[in-house]
This record gives C-alpha cells, sequence and structure tokens, in this order.
C-alpha cells in the first residue's frame, strides 16, 4: 500500500488546486483523476470549450453585423466549423498540458483511475484495465464534481438529444436546436449557436429565464437576446423529447401545448452532484436529498451515527480527517468557489484556519452582453426586508462603451440604506465578468457604495459605469 500525507479524489479545479496548494505546503500529495486529463468538466466539457465557442461565434457575428459600422468593409463571410471546434480543442489541450507541467513542477503523484474510499484513510484506485491499487493517507479530500441533471421523459441520443457536452461538439449547425432550461447553460451554448444561424427556441419552466439572477436584469437581458433571434417560451413543462429516427427528427413536447419538431435538442437543466459510487458507506456518509456531502465551517465531512473514523455521537458529528470541496457540498456550484474551497480546505489541514464567505462568490453569464453579479439580488433584500438604496447606470452614457459600440445594459449597485455598505453588484453589459471583480474586492473589504465612488477611476473605461452607479446610489451621477 502506498502511502501519503494527502489524496484528493477528482482532478477539477477544486481538486488540481488543492493538490498544487498543498504541495506548496509541504504534502506528499495524490491525485486521483480518472480521465487522462486533468481539468474536470470545467476545463474539459464545460467552462473553457464553451468560452472558447462564444467567444469564435461572436467573432462570427461581428463580421457579418457589426465590422461595417466601424468603417470596416467585410464580404463573403463563412463559416468554417471545423476550424472553429479544432481551435477549441487547442486551447484545452493547451490548458490540460499546462496543469501537468505544474503538477510535475510540484511533484504531485497523479494516479490514473477511478477513485473510491476503502475504509478511513484507504483509498483503491481501479485503472481502465481493471487492476486496483492501494492506496493510505493520514488526509484525503473528496471533490468529485458535478454532472448534468435530467428530466423525466427526456431519452437522451447520441448528439441529437443531449446535454452541454454533445452541444459544444456538433459538427454541423442545427436548422433548429431546442434548448431545455433557460439558466446560464442553455443561454451561453443556445447564444453561440444562435450566432452560428441556428434557429433557437428555449423552453423555461419558469415564467422567466436566468433563476438565480437579479429579476430586473434578467428581465432586460431576455428583451436582448429576443432582438438576436432567440425565440423563448417561458412557462413551459418538457414532459418528454426524443429523437425519432423513423422520421429522422427530435420532438419535445410540453405540457398542454403542441409538440415541436427540431434537428437538435439540448437538455440544460442544470447540475447535480457526482456522488455516486465513490465508497462513502465504508466510511458512514450519508447524503442529503439533493446528493450532496454535508460539511462543517472546515470542510470535514459529517458523518452518520457510529460511522467508522468518526468522533462518534449523533449526526453531524465530523469524520476524522476526511473533507469534500467543490460541486459535491452545498454552495454554487461553480469552478472558482471549488478553488476556493480548495485553497481553504488545505490550509485548515496544515494551519487550522479554512474560511471561504459564499456571499462574495461573483457568478458570471457569458451570453453577449454578458451578466455579472456578486452578492444580494435585489428579489432577496425585498424578501429579507433588508431596508437599501439601489443606483444604477446605463452603459449607453459611458463613453468606452460609445468607443466599443457595445452600450446594452447597465450596472446597478445595492447598498444598506443605513450603512450605506455594498450588498448587491449586478452588471449587464460589456466585459461584465471582468468588471465583477472590483466589486467583489470592495465588497471582500466592507466597501460602502461611495469608497467606490471616491474611488479614482481612469478615463474612458467601461469601469467608470461601476463607479456612476456608485454616485447614482445618492443620486449624484456626474454623467446622465
Amino acid at each position: 500500500m502506498t502511502n501519503h500525507d494527502l489524496i484528493i479524489i477528482g482532478g477539477g479545479p477544486g481538486g488540481y488546486t488543492a493538490a498544487i496548494r498543498a504541495a506548496q505546503l509541504g504534502l506528499n500529495t495524490a491525485c486521483v483523476e480518472r480521465e487522462p486529463r486533468l481539468g474536470g468538466t470545467c476545463l474539459r466539457l464545460g467552462c473553457i470549450p464553451s468560452k472558447a465557442m462564444l467567444e469564435s461565434s461572436e467573432k462570427f457575428s461581428e463580421a457579418q453585423h457589426k465590422l461595417a459600422e466601424h468603417g470596416v468593409k467585410v464580404a463573403g463571410v463563412e463559416l468554417d466549423l471545423a476550424t472553429m471546434l479544432r481551435r477549441k480543442e487547442q486551447v484545452v489541450d493547451t490548458l490540460c498540458k499546462g496543469i501537468d507541467g505544474l503538477f510535475r513542477k510540484h511533484k504531485i503523484t497523479r494516479y490514473i483511475g477511478y477513485g473510491r474510499i476503502a475504509g478511513p484513510g484507504q483509498v483503491n484506485v481501479t485503472a481502465e484495465n481493471g487492476s486496483v491499487q492501494q492506496l493510505a493517507a493520514k488526509h484525503i479530500i473528496l471533490t468529485p464534481g458535478s454532472k448534468p441533471a435530467l428530466l423525466p421523459g427526456i431519452e437522451l441520443h447520441a448528439d441529437r438529444v443531449g446535454t452541454s457536452t454533445e452541444a459544444l461538439s456538433y459538427t454541423e449547425v442545427p436548422q433548429h436546436l431546442v434548448v431545455v432550461g433557460g439558466g446560464y447553460i442553455g443561454m451561453e451554448l443556445g447564444s453561440v449557436w444562435n450566432r452560428l444561424g441556428s434557429k433557437v427556441t428555449v423552453l423555461e419552466f419558469l415564467d422567466r429565464i436566468l433563476p438565480g439572477t437579479d429579476s430586473e436584469l434578467a428581465g432586460e437581458a431576455i428583451e436582448l437576446f429576443q432582438k438576436q433571434g432567440i425565440e423563448f417560451r417561458l412557462g413551459s413543462r418538457v414532459t418528454s423529447a426524443k429523437f425519432d429516427p423513423s422520421q429522422n427528427t427530435c420532438v419535445v413536447q410540453c405540457a398542454g401545448a403542441a409538440p415541436i419538431s427540431c434537428d437538435r435538442i439540448l437538455v440544460a437543466v442544470g447540475r447535480t452532484p457526482a456522488t455516486q459510487d465513490l465508497g462513502l458507506e465504508t466510511v458512514g456518509i450519508s447524503l442529503d436529498p439533493k446528493g450532496r456531502i454535508s460539511v462543517d465551517d472546515h470542510f470535514h465531512i459529517l458523518s452518520a451515527p457510529g460511522a467508522p473514523g468518526s468522533t462518534g455521537g449523533p449526526v453531524g458529528q465530523t469524520i476524522l480527517n476526511l473533507y469534500a470541496i467543490g460541486d459535491c457540498i452545498p454552495g454554487p456550484m461553480l469552478a472558482h468557489k471549488a478553488e476556493e474551497d480548495a485553497v481553504a480546505c488545505v490550509e485548515g489541514i496544515v494551519t487550522g484556519y479554512a474560511h471561504v464567505d459564499y456571499n462574495l462568490v461573483p457568478s458570471v453569464i457569458y451570453t453577449h452582453p454578458e451578466i455579472a453579479a456578486v452578492g444580494k439580488t435585489e428579489d432577496q433584500l425585498q424578501s429579507d426586508d433588508t431596508p437599501y438604496r439601489k443606483g444604477t447606470f446605463p452603459f449607453r452614457a459611458n463613453g468606452r462603451a460609445r468607443t466599443l459600440a457595445d452600450m446594452d445594459g447597465k450596472v446597478k449597485i445595492l447598498a444598506h440604506q443605513q450603512t450605506d455598505r455594498v450588498l448587491g453588484v449586478h452588471i449587464l453589459g460589456p466585459r461584465a465578468g471582468d468588471l465583477i471583480a472590483e466589486a467583489a474586492a470592495a465588497m471582500a473589504f466592507g466597501a460602502s457604495s461611495e469608497d467606490i465612488a471616491r474611488t479614482c477611476h481612469a478615463h474612458p473605461t467601461l469601469s467608470e459605469a461601476v463607479k456612476e452607479a456608485a454616485l447614482a446610489v445618492d443620486n449624484r451621477t456626474l454623467n446622465l
């Protein structure tokens, strides 16, 4: 049996980040990942390839529709989808190799195979050929990630009825793509294929898109997406979705509506923790109703009564030296959240201190315009009866946005009515994903809207819209 100080099951953003930080802190560290390439769903099948496709499709759309107003005349614009897909894979491959290099740099041991807990302090790694290697460690971190969620009545079929994985690699542009789910995955990939020429129909069960985002900005976003040509059917409950080989077409059925025929169906109804077959029962771990692992503030896994290796007592006692991070525990299912978990968890193991403020985890939706947020939404503040003031500033009044010819959207800042402390920032507009970092940093240090308003912002920049929104909290914008 091979021994390490720390074994990490999972090589995604949480896993490889934990491994690197542990090695930096002097732990003999191993990472178990069954896929040949490190990086997890985010790098191989999610965040990175989708952003590559979003960027490429945006450039194609810009060449078709937007360059002329800049005085750049382009004729005969054509789509080379094979090259676009190849570039996407090159980006992914380069970043995967980069993680391999970091593992070599930090002398992290890599095991390729399926990791499963075999008892307290023990991990079995099953290779593709069925051979099993036994490992032992004082500390074990579980970070298995997540997988696409499905709905009853949906029958997956190759790339005709598939998830985001298949939608990232269509070898031809669908004539009609139906997206089941109006969340961030559905909107991002729907945007990609809409730009490339597909008719896109989004079916959403709720009466709005982008659940969890600020409803005011979501309402403005849907109007912009509709102008781009995306069709929405809100309040649609999908009862079945399947491929009909006899007609070589896909059919989606919604309650109380006529069937929809299309070329492809993208199922994008969220993600669920990949917590199956990890050997959790060998150490007495039980999952919550959403399939997640329960942990304490230091990411120690909470056990069932009498679990092997636990501190004993009722449910809620910790299992010694066994931890979980990322998508498999409560909190936002985001790669950067998993990375924060990873660093905090490992530093907690070494130093005894671990903390992540989930109220300050930013989110970004990479549509055009982008949508980014950190902190509370206005809906949440109203629901909690929190007194607040609001300041907004439109990008159409921002000089840099004008020069970019990218003026849709606005910045919205919510501050406490009495203390002026910033409670939430929401941005719909150009480079919102980059702009939100300032808000996250400000909120991490307890900034007030006045703090942001009195910070000098370079001119002309998009970030001035953030300053102006902060000024608007006190009804003193300078450029509106």
